[in-house]
């Protein structure tokens, strides 16, 4: 695994709290790093600054020195140097701390500057937090408890302000809620490279809206809805479909490409209801793809597989696994893995091809990048087949080689790990020339061919770890129970290399780590328990001189990029 370089460090003076923080950082981000909240609402730690709202201002004072000498100036009270405060409040967000930097965060005169800048911003706000989509994680509503006069001196009419407006697909505008941060202008003009938000009008009459002849529409809208600090902007989606404080949640990866975009997975009694991005600095900051949100719905698809079958007929599991050992034995076995699937079952995948002594394949599936957070390669995981040795080079984006190997009589018997072979490339004719056993969750032509059909759970019902373009290996946790019928797939790939004769485990995460550790060197001293939120980065030298199909994007170059420049 490969450490991170250490920051250079500035010592402030935060509430009277002496603390170490990074070069750089400012008062926002230092005061969060002893515990310490300043509230904001335009400040976002990875868009510009716009220091608009107002309502992060603190004291700031420096140390003092003789202007002519530089010598300290004294306090003969204290015998420390004395601190020169700067008389009018400055703004946290565009404030970088200094060596020496004194702050004051909770001071008479902050409390009743955050208390005007309240009752400034609640004058024209409606009052519908009951019935308003943000409620539960509004920051104006937060705020309010703390900074709210708890009345209102206001007499005159408020402003009426345009609702429900479509600013894009996913997208909906309250605009009596905005606050004007403009978050979500600097997001599509910065992040997304899509400009097409701006206010119009002036003073208390300023509305957003988008462009004449645009809309918000890009792959990366729904981000503006996570920044959006009071309910302005909400998802159609998820808009009024559950309350947030009744949601479980868990991290989870966004399996679209092999970004691997760190997610959060919303959901209820059994039932998901949203995906949210979770900030990770080294791989996709505060954001993801509206594409991979979702994901989820994959879930409960019409075609999803509950029922596990053996030659035709309702099968139990043992039964299923006897009928799938029966038709291995025969021999001429091939094993088509999934770069889909996790590093664990990709490991047991491995040690399936071994016990058939079959050759394993894996699909490569590769498109266009957008040098954000969808990447050419759309496997989750292809690095994690190359780290756990289920293959040795870059997956082909067809199984033609298999195809070549089913029709001169060399393969018999296939069984697939979550691959649609007929996706693939292979023929049904080819599919008609072997016996295939399908572990898998959604039905397809290959399921309807198979002799052995085993249900197994998707990435949002079980735990486990892919390994992302960087080599950065991160975890993902069960969201959800899968549906009755599905088996979790360590355990049928486990039951099944048992049955023969191969070297199994004890089909679940512990054992199979236990197994990791002693086999593969990348891994021998990670466990998924201790394996952090934010990932590990492994050592990628051994695979230096494959040619991945990435491209540059967010916190990723190719090596060659790396070389280069």
């Amino acid at each position: 695994m490969i450490q991170p370089a250490q920051p250079e460090l500035v010592t402030v003076t935060i509430d009277g709290k002496e603390v170490s923080v990074p070069k750089g950082t400012n008062v926002i981000e230092a005061a969060r790093l002893v515990g310490t909240d300043v509230p904001h609402y335009c400040y976002h730690p990875k868009l510009s600054i716009a220091g608009n709202c107002r309502m992060c201002l603190i004291e700031m004072g420096m140390p003092m020195a003789d202007r002519a000498t530089r010598e300290p100036i004294m306090d003969p009270e204290t015998g420390k140097q004395k601190i020169g405060w700067i008389p009018r409040p400055q703004i946290g967000c565009a404030t970088n701390v200094a060596p020496g930097m004194h702050i004051k965060t909770q001071s008479p005169l902050i409390k009743e500057c955050r208390e005007g800048v309240m009752e400034f911003l609640l004058i024209n706000h409606p009052l519908d937090c009951p019935i308003c989509d943000q409620a539960g994680e509004c920051k104006l509503q937060e705020q309010a408890t703390g900074y709210g006069r708890g009345y209102s001196r206001f007499i005159e009419q408020k402003n009426v302000k345009p609702k429900r407006t479509q600013l894009g697909p996913r997208v909906m505008l309250d605009d009596e809620r905005c606050v004007l941060c403009s978050r979500c202008i600097r997001f599509s003009k910065e992040v997304a490279k899509d400009d097409v938000l701006g206010f119009v009008d002036r003073g208390s009459y300023s509305t957003l809206t988008c462009y004449p002849g645009k809309e918000l529409a890009n792959n990366y809208s729904l981000n503006t809805v996570d920044i959006c600090p009071v309910g302005a902007l909400t998802s159609t989606d998820f808009r009024f479909k559950m309350r947030v404080w009744f949601l479980k949640q868990t991290n989870s990866i966004d399996t679209e490409s092999s970004v691997g975009a760190n997610t959060v997975v919303w959901s209820r009694e059994g039932v998901i209801y949203r995906i949210t991005p979770r900030r990770n600095d080294e791989v996709n900051d505060t954001w993801m793809a509206d594409s991979g949100r979702v994901l989820y719905k994959e879930v409960q698809a019409a075609n999803r597989l509950t029922a596990i079958s053996a030659n035709g007929a309702t099968a139990t599991l043992e039964g299923a696994i006897a009928a799938a050992a029966e038709l291995a034995k025969g021999g001429n076995v091939a094993v088509v893995g999934s770069g889909r699937s996790s590093v664990e079952e990709q490991f047991l995948t491995k040690k399936l091809a071994a016990a058939v002594d079959g050759e394993a394949f894996l699909v490569g599936r590769v498109g266009e990048g957008d040098g954000l957070l969808i990447s050419a390669d759309r496997n989750p995981n292809t690095r994690g087949a190359l780290v756990t040795g289920l293959i040795d080079k870059l997956p082909e984006s067809d199984l033609s080689a298999l195809g070549a190997e089913i029709d001169a009589g060399r393969v018999k018997t296939i069984i697939s790990v979550g691959e649609d072979l007929s996706a693939a490339g292979l023929s049904a004719e080819q599919l008609a020339k072997v016996a295939i056993v399908f572990i898998g969750t959604h039905g397809s032509d290959t399921t309807a061919a198979a002799k052995v059909v085993i249900p197994t759970l998707t990435v949002f019902e079980k735990n486990g770890s892919f390994i992302n373009q960087q080599f950065r290996l991160q975890k993902f946790a069960k969201a959800i129970p899968g549906p009755a019928g599905a088996i979790d797939d360590l355990v049928v790939l486990d039951e099944l290399i048992a049955a023969l004769g191969g070297e199994a485990t004890d089909g679940d995460l512990k054992s199979v780590w236990k197994s990791l550790n002693a086999e593969v060197s990348q891994l021998a001293n990670v466990t998924y328990a201790n394996l952090p939120a934010t990932g590990l980065l492994l050592d990628s030298s051994a695979w230096a001189g494959l040619s991945f199909p990435e491209g540059e994007s967010l916190h990723f170059k190719p090596a060659a990029a790396e070389a280069s420049a």
